[in-house]
């Protein structure tokens, strides 16, 4: 699996002519969220007649309300990833500790044991 650490990760937007954004640098993006980015953000009946500049910083803010949205979905989904691993982490290293208990104690008996019938063979 990927680091589960926290990381700074720098994000470039760039825009075509017609102001449409069409790289976004430094991060990777689900096929969800790069369909909703291409779902229009307002309703179809609404007139042509805006300005390109105001739609376009409109559909900027919006994109990166979106973008920053799905990386703190990801980044909750990192952490809740990594606080798994660790608890399970945690699991193993108890049931490690607890198979070397039990096998130390096992070699104890058998080491007893053995002595012992040492101990019977010499007195016969």
């Amino acid at each position: 699996m990927g680091g589960g650490g926290s990381t700074t990760r720098r994000v470039t937007f760039e825009a075509d002519e017609n102001e449409n954004i069409t790289v976004v640098k430094g991060v990777r993006l689900s096929d969800s969220v790069i369909d909703r980015m291409k779902e229009p953000s307002s309703p179809s009946g609404r007139p042509q007649s805006q300005h390109r500049s105001a739609s376009g910083a409109v559909n900027d803010e919006e994109l990166k309300k979106r973008i920053a949205e799905e990386l703190a979905l990801e980044r909750a989904r990192r952490d809740s990833e990594a606080q798994k691993r660790r608890l399970f982490g945690k699991l193993l290293e108890r049931e490690r500790i607890s198979s070397n208990e039990h096998l130390t104690r096992a070699i104890l008996r058998e080491r007893a044991a053995t002595e012992e019938e040492r101990q019977k063979a010499q007195r016969f």
